[in-house]
């Protein structure tokens, strides 16, 4: 008896999970150009994202592989390609050529240019640009309005900094 109810519990709570109106997010969604995809960009995406050209959605969580991957929310997970754009906060490894995260980025970003909003994290690249971040940026140029860690690279700039805002090899805040 206990395990026959334990069966339609399970299946009850499985239905539910699976029809609630709540649970919107797709686990895999495949794009040429958006709006040229499997899901509409409003879906959330919590699984695989292939963008051949180009894909958007309004939140990814999971892997993002693409050309150009878009996400018009927060992000969660890996994302490589060619341009990784994150209209909200990022967390996780952005990998790609070019990584713009408008929100807070809390882990790493590697590619030619990188750009934050602010958080927490590492930058390695070419040029390295945050409003505001805790952390380390390594790049040929980095620049942040306010920073608290350690730049490295060729020029190194710290615009909120009073005393020496600007330097070669290492610059600091704390």
């Amino acid at each position: 008896m206990k395990r026959t109810i334990s069966i339609w519990a399970l299946a009850l709570s499985a239905g539910l999970l699976f029809t609630s109106p709540v649970r919107a997010q797709k686990p895999i969604q495949l794009s040429f150009v958006a709006p040229m995809q499997l899901h509409d960009e409003s879906i959330p995406i919590e699984g695989v994202r292939l963008n051949l050209l180009y894909g958007r959605n309004v939140e990814m969580t999971g892997v993002d592989l693409g050309l150009i991957n878009h996400t018009t929310g927060d992000g969660l997970g890996f994302q490589w390609g060619l341009v990784g754009m994150t209209e909200g906060d990022f967390t996780g490894w952005q990998d790609n050529f070019v990584n713009l995260t408008r929100g807070d980025l809390k882990g790493f970003q590697w590619g030619a240019f990188n750009a934050a909003g602010g958080g927490e994290g590492f930058q390695l690249g070419i040029v390295n640009y945050t409003e505001g971040l805790r952390g380390l940026q390594i790049s040929l140029v980095n620049y942040a309005e306010t920073f608290y860690g350690v730049q490295v690279g060729l020029l190194n700039i710290i615009k909120s900094k009073e005393k020496f805002p600007i330097l070669p090899i290492v610059n600091w805040s704390f």
